[in-house]
């Protein structure tokens, strides 16, 4: 029987397949923009010039300065430079720090964002955006902040290294798995995310062994479609607690985070949540959900330690400490020891018992 669910439609428009990148302009005019100030991270500087070529008269100019974690200090110098070069629209080149960047000029300027994903992150699906200050990272949703249009063209993954592909698509698949166990979980969703999950553990593996699978990265970004619709549809737990707490206060890369974090966050809440764990476990193909992502990570190559980051044994009291503070809503109840061991074992990368 299908309990009672409450599901709100968020709106937005997608453009997908490869090749799509070509109907940039028309996207634009679609939004009543004339000018669109193009935004990266300073690696990606050289995909921002092409976009903005293909923009032509359309383009502002170029901010290719985003970085990670969304530093309130960046998010101000880009929102003042899309005000000094008069922009009415944004085009966001790249992964979650990069529309991450363009979120927080929309959160204060109410300018439209359009979203060019070259990752598998989801972000440009959902209306949350994380700002961080004071190594705080702190999130919020906002309709203002999603995009408005978002352009699905895989042939811009093609260059994407296989570590990072791998990495990006568990941090896509973490999306997915708590979408399954969420307080506001609905049939819809819960939908979403399995197909999701099967989408991304089907293509990744193929992807690391051939990065120039152009079916297997059209399939991953078709995955990552699912994974940040499911999380723009409906709240986070622990696992993104813990992400965003590590992330924020270490610097620690997003990613290669989420995908370390995943297994042992899944086992925490194994016994609170078994619909959601034989989802999981069937988009996997069979077998246990926490230790499928954890064998999965290590078959593609992935990192399984948060030590290998960086993360120091004394990091793990702060840690805890800090995603402990407030109460949130998570299947198994959030208690400090049982943080702590989570975190215990993230750091030493050990598979999560069955």
């Amino acid at each position: 029987m299908i309990p009672p669910f409450t599901y709100e439609q968020l709106p937005g428009r997608v453009v997908f397949g490869a090749g799509t990148l070509d109907r940039l302009p028309e996207e634009v005019g679609r939004l009543g923009a004339r000018r669109a100030i193009v935004l990266s991270t300073p690696e990606q500087a050289e995909v921002a010039r092409d976009v903005a070529q293909r923009l032509g008269a359309q383009s502002a100019g170029i901010f290719a300065q985003a970085v990670m974690h969304v530093p309130i200090e960046t998010a101000r110098v880009a929102r003042d430079e899309a005000r000094r070069l008069d922009a009415d629209c944004a085009v966001a080149v790249g992964g979650g720090s990069t529309i991450g960047l363009g979120k927080a000029i929309a959160l204060d300027s109410g300018l439209p964002i359009i979203a060019i994903p070259t990752t598998y992150a989801g972000s440009e699906m959902t209306p949350i955006y994380g700002l961080t200050e004071d190594g705080l990272k702190e999130t919020g949703r906002d309709r203002r902040v999603l995009p408005r249009t978002v352009i699905y063209d895989a042939t811009l993954t093609l260059t994407l290294p296989t570590a990072l592909s791998a990495t990006s698509g568990m941090n896509a698949i973490a999306h997915c798995v708590e979408a399954l166990y969420a307080v506001d979980a609905n049939p819809i969703v819960s939908m979403w995310a399995e197909e999701g999950i099967g989408a991304l553990a089907a293509s990744l593996p193929t992807i690391v062994g051939t990065p120039d699978d152009l079916a297997a990265r059209t399939q991953a970004q078709y995955g990552a479609w699912l994974a940040g619709a499911s999380l723009g549809a409906v709240g986070m737990a622990l696992h993104h607690k813990l992400c965003h707490t590590l992330g924020g206060t270490f610097n620690l890369p997003h990613a290669e985070t989420h995908t370390i974090v995943l297994p042992h966050a899944t086992a925490y809440n194994r016994a609170a949540a078994p619909e959601a764990m034989s989802r999981i476990s069937r988009a996997l193909g069979g077998g246990d959900a926490a230790k499928g992502l954890h064998d999965l990570a290590k078959r593609l190559g992935a990192p399984v330690a948060l030590r290998a980051l960086g993360v120091t044994e004394a990091d793990l009291d702060r840690a805890a400490d800090i995603a402990t503070r407030e109460p949130y809503p998570n299947p198994r109840p959030v208690d400090r020891a049982g943080v702590r061991q989570l975190l215990q074992d993230a750091w030493a990368g050990s598979s999560p018992v069955v």
